[in-house]
């Protein structure tokens, strides 16, 4: 134990200094996946997890995620990075854990108490026959109380701004005190490189030290995947129970409950099945076939994307309600499942609809980060929906649907950070300038990944209307030498940060914009 503890503090020090080397002053490339496989080497050596599937899933993962951010540096991709960094850490030092929700909050569980977990390990350090553990039982007294002085003292200068003053005078003090002092002592010394190393042994300790107390991971042990029927009397009154009794009175034990229930749901989804029938005969006549865009189309379409997302939502958690206990194993409900199947299906060509509107929308307006969105949330819509199916087939639990769905959104997470979603968006809207509506605005806001693409289509930044839909213009106040100059701003605050970075930051995209423009270090 003494021993793991040397070596984990001391791969938590190089971690520090590792981080300060490759983020000081950097962008985003080469340095995430360097840090990555050391994290990757560490875990594997200090954590026995190395034959475990767990980390060898995750553990890839991360590391494919970790090489798309140096070819593709989207934000998607760097999103992407983090999460699947936080679901490995979370997976690999707690092996039990089933779902990605867990691993994601017990990984940020270990991150935010990364200083409890290196006090603990330092205590534990021996250097010969000395042991730091004395030290450590008078800091121990020390570490809680400047942690409640430090946000409390947050808290007042949010309430007061001359105590705010006084505080910053303070901070200011001991920081011009403390560089001086080091100043002299080390003349090449940077108090704010120094921070940043404390940072970067904060964020190295976190993702190394494995957090002590299992709690999290014993608690979702104790959750089901399979449904249990259970008898009224044997339900443990827990707190929403209770709260339920004090509007319900002794509603919630009478015997005819779960039959009440039953005809309720029959009720409920005969009503929403026809409202839905009529509101699907609607769009397959009139938006599947003959569709002719009118004055509103942008605002039709919009509004009518929107409200369907809400419905398919709702729909869902009510299919959930209904099928959340005992109502599963009633031998009258056959009927109630047949009906939330039919609802199911019928909210399945609902989001066909919504399909159908971005395509539209697409088609006129070009595309955008937000109708890539729509069609990403209708793909997680269908997978929702084919799960809640099984749910309710197989008799699962809510906590099946949070795995199964969690290992399905992380997988579509990775597929879609491998797409270059700026660059995409870019050329797909220049090359189709001949019926695709033109937004110079939107396209100027994409990322430094887009340069390239925008400077060879120069002459096609300026707004223009739709040639397939309505002969009219909306105002803009840019003018096409506007537009230029914006580009070439943009151009030039891309040299300039691409001349500040070193070998570290470099990415695959960044890389090719130079080429393009003939950057040289």
């Amino acid at each position: 134990m003494k021993n793991k503890s040397n070596l984990l503090l001391l791969s938590a020090i190089i971690g520090g200094l590792l981080f300060n080397y490759l983020f000081w002053n950097e962008g985003t490339g080469v340095n995430l996946l360097v840090y990555s496989i050391y994290l990757l080497l560490i875990t594997a050596i200090n954590y026995k997890v190395l034959n475990t599937s767990k980390f060898k899933i995750y553990g890839s993962a991360h590391l494919l995620v970790a090489i798309l951010v140096v070819i593709n540096n989207s934000d998607l991709s760097i999103v992407a990075y983090y999460i699947s960094l936080l679901l490995f850490i979370g997976y690999s030092h707690n092996q039990q854990i089933r779902t990605v929700f867990t691993a994601f909050g017990a990984a940020m569980l270990q991150m935010i108490t990364a200083p409890l977990n290196g006090l603990k390990n330092l205590s534990e350090v021996t250097i010969g026959n000395f042991s730091l553990k004395p030290v450590f039982k008078i800091i121990k007294y020390i570490f809680i109380p400047v942690v409640i002085v430090i946000i409390f003292t947050c808290l007042y200068s949010a309430a007061s701004s001359v105590f705010a003053h006084y505080a910053d005078a303070l901070l200011t003090n001991i920081f011009n005190f403390l560089n001086h002092i080091f100043g002299f002592l080390f003349k090449d010394l940077s108090i704010e490189r120094a921070v940043f190393f404390v940072l970067g042994l904060v964020i190295s300790s976190g993702l190394l030290l494995t957090f002590f107390d299992k709690t999290l991971e014993q608690t979702e042990l104790k959750c089901k995947e399979q449904l249990l029927r259970i008898r009224r009397s044997d339900q443990q009154k827990n707190i929403v129970y209770i709260i339920i009794h004090v509007f319900s009175g002794t509603l919630l034990n009478k015997k005819l409950a779960l039959k009440t229930e039953n005809i309720n749901g029959i009720i409920s989804f005969s009503a929403l099945n026809a409202l839905l029938l009529l509101l699907n005969i609607i769009d397959v006549t009139t938006l599947w076939f003959g569709y002719k865009p009118s004055q509103s189309l942008s605002a039709d379409l919009h509004d009518g994307t929107n409200a369907l997302i809400a419905s398919i939502i709702i729909a869902l958690i009510v299919i959930v309600y209904f099928f959340r206990g005992n109502l599963n194993f009633y031998s009258k409900s056959k009927m109630l499942k047949t009906l939330a199947f039919a609802w199911m299906i019928q909210n399945c060509i609902l989001i066909i609809s919504v399909l159908i509107r971005d395509a539209f929308y697409i088609e006129f307006y070009g595309l955008t980060h937000k109708r890539i969105g729509v069609i990403v949330f209708a793909i997680l819509c269908i997978v929702g929906l084919a799960t809640v199916y099984w749910k309710v087939a197989k008799q699962q639990t809510l906590f099946y649907l949070f795995k199964i769905n969690g290992t399905v959104w992380f997988a579509l997470l990775l597929a879609f950070s491998s797409i270059n979603w700026d660059v995409l968006i870019a050329k797909y809207n220049l090359n189709n300038d001949d019926s695709v509506a033109i937004d110079a605005d939107y396209l100027l806001s994409l990322s430094d990944k887009t340069l390239l693409i925008l400077d060879k289509n120069r002459l096609k930044l300026q707004y223009s209307v739709s040639k397939n839909y309505l002969e009219r213009e909306t105002p803009k106040p840019q003018t096409a030498a506007i537009y230029q100059k914006r580009l070439d701003k943009r151009i030039a605050f891309f040299k300039d940060r691409y001349e500040k970075v070193s070998w570290v930051s470099w990415n695959l995209q960044d890389w090719k914009t130079a080429e393009y423009f003939r950057l040289e270090k």
